[in-house]
């Protein structure tokens, strides 16, 4: 079992994290399949996903360490306690709560919790969460993310909602450690296709597109 710093490692590095809503408990297990193909090992099946605790489970099991599979959308303690017993590794919520901090902890889990506001952001952060889940993230912008952590640069920021493969870069060249990607990756029209070749592509493209930010962020720090 990987420790959470272990875990915290392999969300920042290759640095995407698959939000995934998916439209029934069986298409977990052969999308998780596919976004690993493609170099995304971070899958967050959130619990809007029908059965979510089974899939969870169902494909903790079947992927191993080869997928870091954690649950999104928790909203209290209990259901966190719950998915962490069935396998999830990482823990993400919208919102900021304490409870869920302690609950992912008690279990040795890295949380991420929801954050829109610098306060908000920073309260999150003393509450202990490892990761600041920025959303929504379209309406502000990478450039709010620079501005947020010029004060704040203590701050691990994971952008979701709206990132895609024109601003992943760009968030993470504004501070950001990585990034969360929903319908721009897992698309309505793929998961109703099940076309998992599509959805390998796009994985590859979006770890591409951080890698590529990164190497240019090393460029400009070396000069």
């Amino acid at each position: 079992m990987r420790s959470k710093q272990e875990i915290i490692q392999a969300l920042i590095e290759p640095g995407v994290i698959a939000v995934v809503r998916a439209q029934s408990q069986e298409q977990v297990l052969p999308l998780s399949r596919a976004l690993v193909a493609g170099g995304i090992i971070a899958v967050e099946v959130t619990m809007t996903t029908p059965q979510a605790i089974e899939a969870i489970a169902e494909t903790k099991h079947a992927l191993g360490d080869s997928a870091l599979v954690g649950v999104g959308t928790i909203l209290d303690a209990a259901t966190c306690e719950r998915t962490v017993a069935a396998g999830a590794e990482f823990v993400v919520s919208p919102i900021t709560r304490a409870e869920i901090v302690h609950a992912a902890h008690a279990a040795d889990r890295p949380v991420m919790l929801g954050a829109y506001t610098p306060t908000e952001a920073q309260t999150a952060f003393e509450l202990g969460a490892d990761f600041i889940k920025l959303f929504p993230a379209d309406g502000l912008g990478p450039a709010y993310v620079k501005a947020l952590r010029a004060p704040l640069p203590h701050l691990k920021i994971v952008p979701t909602g709206g990132v895609d493969l024109k601003t992943a870069g760009e968030f993470i060249k504004a501070g950001c450690v990585a990034v969360g990607a929903g319908s721009s990756l897992l698309s309505a029209q793929i998961l109703r296709d099940g076309n998992w070749p599509e959805l390998t592509r796009l994985a590859s493209d979006f770890v591409a597109a951080v890698r590529t930010a990164r190497k240019e962020l090393q460029i400009v720090g070396g000069k």
